[in-house]
């Protein structure tokens, strides 16, 4: 009975064991008290179990080698060896894990890096080759060839190949002398420029040609590509009923996003967005302001029109611009409206009435009949912004891509000739504070501003002031073989892709005297220069002062018909002048000629006098 009971001991000792191992291990940090506590407690238990062992050694199936093994394993010393071993194997484990951990954290990091630097790598060499690639299609580029266009002719247009042909046209010309190829001259870079815009956005060619003459290539594609854009919309606040604050404030919370419109203006606002139709508010109906693009203020902005004054809107529909001249007159004095066709009087009405204006007259008159109703010399100021061909605002009306001619530039230039004599004719050179005459188109051929302005300071005693306006480029004195007066860089050109807003021409005139004179003799005169070109003697004689043209000054109350253009002639009804001819070439050499041989037979005659008379 005793090896049972020894069994039962041995297997309840040795199942109590691990958990001593265990709770040894865990009391490796407690307080030292209770680490001595136990350590006894185990000791005395150990001393118990090697009694029993002792006395179990002596019987069957246990021999001394396990009993000492087994006493060796009771023992405390090695035992506590054991167990510190065990701490080592598991410190160990545990570092070993943690090293593996860090050494599999350190291999990620690594690897990251490395997928890093190779996609690095590969995006430098892509865009390396891409530049490669760009630069030998650039540098190799040539221009169609005739068999290639009739190609293109046939199929529909090739919009993107368009386009790359457009840029590398223009990198060419931008650089001429380093990337033109061998064999190809400017104009046929030109040419095929021209053709490929006008495919490309719908210009004619005579549009086309005119705007290459103008500008630069690469300043040319701004502006083509500024008329594909809408310019901002802007309101003009009335000040005869609120203030520019206060109308903000009001739009602002009616959910319009809105910013002042520049430095230069006191009265505009820019509209970004709204939640509300801008054109149908109750403050819109009510005048508070007046929507109004932001070029359509600087040609009052020039006129700078003064209270109690007398001013002619020559054209005046749909009166932005009058009921802009009304506000800062202050409903004082008297302001002539003209608009000449009938339908638009409508709006014009409407719009005076709606802005609260009265100050106003509207009339229905051709502008060049204007100084026989109003009389010649009876006004302070005139406005003219002359009907034009509508160039500087292709952003609003794309069919002038196509629409205009060389005929219709013509016409709008007769037409504007005639009005700006008229608006001079009916401005007082003697008003105290005016005597003032602004021309404005919404154009920008040189045809229809610098050319008139020119022409007008050659058949009115007038000369260019400045505009008063800070910004906008200075008008050409020269362009092409024309050469204008130098004054004219006084007047002012705006464009879309410089200031944001419809192209624009502005120039003001200062009226010097009543008189239909021109300029005076000791001034530098351009058709005297202009004359020594061939060519120009009909704009030579056009240019000549009155006085060298008529025999008489124009009397006070002479009619108007002998200062008003009458199919560009000057006509009166008593007298009609008669223009001056002049040889052609090939008379003048024979003229030329005659002389020559009529000197040479004086020579040869007094020659032959002199040997006579040494002979006697």
């Amino acid at each position: 009975m005793a090896a049972p009971a020894l069994n039962k001991k041995k297997t309840s000792k040795s199942q109590k064991a691990p958990p001593k191992k265990k709770q040894k291990h865990e009391l490796f940090t407690p307080k030292d008290g209770e680490f001595n506590e136990t350590s006894e407690h185990s000791d005395s238990e150990k001393e118990e179990i090697v009694g029993q062992e002792g006395s179990e050694g002596d019987e069957p199936g246990y021999d001394s080698g396990s009993a000492e093994f087994s006493s060796d394993g009771d023992n405390p010393f090695t035992d506590d060896f054991l167990q510190g071993s065990d701490d080592e194997d598991e410190a160990e484990g545990s570092a070993s894990d943690s090293g593996s951990d860090s050494d599999e954290y350190h291999n990620i990091e690594k690897k990251s890096r490395a997928i890093d630097e190779e996609m690095e790598k590969r995006k430098k060499e892509a865009e390396e080759e891409i530049k490669l690639n760009m630069q030998e299609e650039s540098d190799e580029f040539r221009l169609p060839s005739k068999e290639e266009l009739e190609e293109e002719a046939l199929r529909p247009p090739d919009l993107p190949n368009l386009q790359r042909r457009i840029k590398e046209i223009v990198r060419v010309l931008s650089n001429f002398k380093s990337l033109r190829h061998e064999g190809s001259t400017r104009k046929d870079y030109i040419e095929q420029l021209k053709k490929d815009i006008c495919s490309y956005y719908g210009y004619n060619e005579f549009l086309m040609g005119a705007l290459v003459e103008l500008f630069p290539v690469v300043e040319l594609m701004e502006l083509i590509e500024a008329f594909e854009k809408p310019r901002p919309i802007c309101l003009r606040t009335n000040t005869l009923k609120t203030r520019r604050r206060d109308l903000a404030d009001v739009l602002i919370n009616r959910g319009v996003n809105l910013d002042p419109l520049s430095k230069w203006s006191k009265v505009g606002l820019v509209v970004y967005d709204s939640q509300v139709p801008i054109g149908a508010t109750p403050e819109y109906m009510a005048g508070f302001y007046m929507l109004q693009s932001a070029s359509s203020f600087l040609p009052v902005m020039a006129l700078a029109p003064q209270e109690k004054e007398r001013i002619v809107d020559m054209a005046a529909a749909p009166g932005g611009k009058t009921t802009y001249i009304a506000a800062l007159m202050k409903n004082t004095g008297i302001l002539f409206a003209n608009e000449m066709k009938v339908p638009r009087l409508k709006s014009l009405t409407a719009n005076l009435h709606r802005m609260g204006v009265s100050n106003t007259v509207v009339c229905n008159y051709d502008g060049k009949e204007l100084p026989k109703v109003l009389g010649l010399n009876t006004v302070d100021r005139v406005l003219l912004d002359a009907p034009c061909s509508g160039t500087g605002v292709i952003s609003k009306d794309e069919s002038v891509k196509v629409s205009k001619s060389a005929e219709d530039i013509q016409k709008c230039v007769h037409l504007q000739k005639q009005l700006i004599l008229a608006a001079i004719d009916m401005a007082d050179a003697n008003s105290k504070s005016g005597g003032y005459i602004v021309y404005s188109t919404c154009s920008i051929m040189v045809a229809e501003n610098e050319s008139v302005i020119d022409y007008a300071l050659k058949k009115r005693d007038v000369k260019l002031v400045p505009c008063g306006l800070d910004f906008g480029r200075p008008g050409f004195i020269k362009f092409r073989e024309q050469r204008f007066h130098p004054s004219l860089e006084k007047a002012r050109r705006f464009y879309p892709h410089v200031h944001n807003m419809d192209g624009f021409f502005v120039a003001k005139l200062k009226k010097m005297s009543n008189s239909k004179s021109t300029a005076k003799p000791s001034e530098p005169l351009e058709w005297e220069e202009e004359a020594a070109v061939p060519g120009n003697e009909k704009e030579a004689e056009d240019a000549k002062p009155a006085k060298e043209k008529e025999s008489a000054k124009p009397a006070k109350n002479e009619k108007l018909s002998n200062g008003i253009k009458e199919n560009g002639k000057e006509a009166s009804e008593s007298k009609k002048r008669k223009k001056r001819t002049f040889l052609s070439k090939q008379e003048i050499s024979k003229l030329r000629e005659d002389k020559r041989r009529a000197l040479r037979e004086n020579r040869k005659k007094k020659a032959g006098s002199n040997k006579t008379e040494n002979g006697e």
